[in-house]
């Protein structure tokens, strides 16, 4: 990390640089680039998961509400993440791939406190029929 002024710091990662910001102008606050990194763990694992049973995943989107306590260290203390899923895939296999993100595969999710209260819902969104008139 290189503080660049204020209390903005930037960072070269092994392939990529991030900004982050306190006031998250710049770029992310820290705290708002811990939530976008679970939303990121959690949609990759889904995704993969999902691509890897052969479902006929069309997108997917994920929508990240998160709580903080009110002292410091104004920790997370409640997460809810929501998942849109297009195309028809089988709800029981979205709760098997959310399930083994949670339980066994996502590591920023395993790298916090299991203290947080983490809810997870999801909902298919069907996707408008093209047509293509000849």
């Amino acid at each position: 990390m290189r503080w660049t002024g204020a209390l903005t710091f930037e960072t070269t990662l092994q392939k990529s640089a991030l900004v982050l910001d306190s006031r998250g102008v710049d770029g992310p606050s820290p705290v708002d680039a811990l939530a976008a990194a679970l939303a990121g763990c959690m949609s990759v694992d889904v995704t993969d998961i999902l691509l890897k049973g052969r479902h006929p995943l069309a997108g997917l989107k994920s929508h990240l509400v998160a709580e903080r306590a009110e002292s410091d260290p104004h920790r997370f203390v409640r997460v809810s993440l929501h998942f849109i899923v297009s195309g028809p895939v089988q709800g029981d296999a979205i709760d098997r791939a959310i399930a083994l993100s949670r339980d066994k595969y996502c590591s920023v999710w395993h790298s916090m406190r299991q203290d947080i209260e983490f809810a997870v819902t999801w909902e298919v969104q069907e996707i408008a029929a093209i047509r293509n008139p000849q």
